[in-house]
């Protein structure tokens, strides 16, 4: 089994040339990039925020102890920023809310790490496909040349398929990228909603807009 795909393999490069060649390279290496970021975010608990959900929720509420017990609950990658958020909630200074920002931001810079090198790899792997169909182009009409007036039309077809395999390979591989880019920023863009409503509700609850709504009234 593993012999006959090595054959197939080694088959392939050989029709496709050297272009074949580094875009499986460049297949393996995103594949290996997709599995780390993967990974990564489940290591980080993307998207596993119900303790983290439940303490914000809790705070909103004003019941701090609450909060704090469900924040101790949380793996998420978020709660060191929250603690700190429910830790200088009663500073109501606006440099601390920049300051939670930033810190959350980082966060998310390190699970967005890779994320250019997976759309390099979706943009740039159909062209160099295409780069390849063209030399394969430049090749078969050079031997219908060289074959001069003894032509066989299946020179020219045999030489157009063995282009088109480049283009394929090179499709083969930005395709997937891209659907899997598009997956990832999407669940970083939750990520940032996520953090935005929590930190707001914890640097002003509705308990407190509503003491201070009534002081104001009285």
């Amino acid at each position: 089994m593993i012999g006959e795909l090595q054959a197939a393999l080694a088959n392939i490069l050989d029709l496709g040339g050297p272009v074949v060649a580094v875009l499986v390279v460049t297949s393996v290496l995103t594949l290996a990039l997709v599995l780390y970021k993967l990974w990564q975010f489940h290591a980080a608990g993307v998207g596993r925020h119900r303790a983290l959900s439940a303490a914000i929720d809790s705070w909103d509420e004003g019941e701090r102890a609450q909060a704090a017990r469900h924040l101790a609950e949380s793996t998420s990658y978020l709660a060191p920023v929250i603690d700190r958020a429910m830790t200088q909630a009663d500073a109501g200074n606006a440099l601390v809310s920049q300051r939670l920002d930033a810190e959350a931001e980082a966060r998310f810079a390190r699970l967005e790490a890779g994320f250019k090198v997976l759309d390099m790899v979706a943009q740039l792997a159909p062209l160099l496909g295409l780069f390849g169909t063209v030399l394969g182009m430049i090749e078969a009409f050079r031997a219908l040349q060289d074959a001069g007036s003894a032509v066989d039309p299946s020179l020219l077809a045999g030489g157009i398929w063995v282009a088109l395999l480049t283009t394929a390979a090179g499709l083969a591989v930005a395709m997937p990228a891209a659907l899997v880019l598009s997956w990832f920023e999407g669940r970083m863009h939750g990520e940032r909603v996520f953090a935005e409503r929590g930190l707001r509700i914890i640097l002003a609850p509705a308990g407190q807009s509503d003491t201070g709504t009534r002081a104001h009234a009285a």
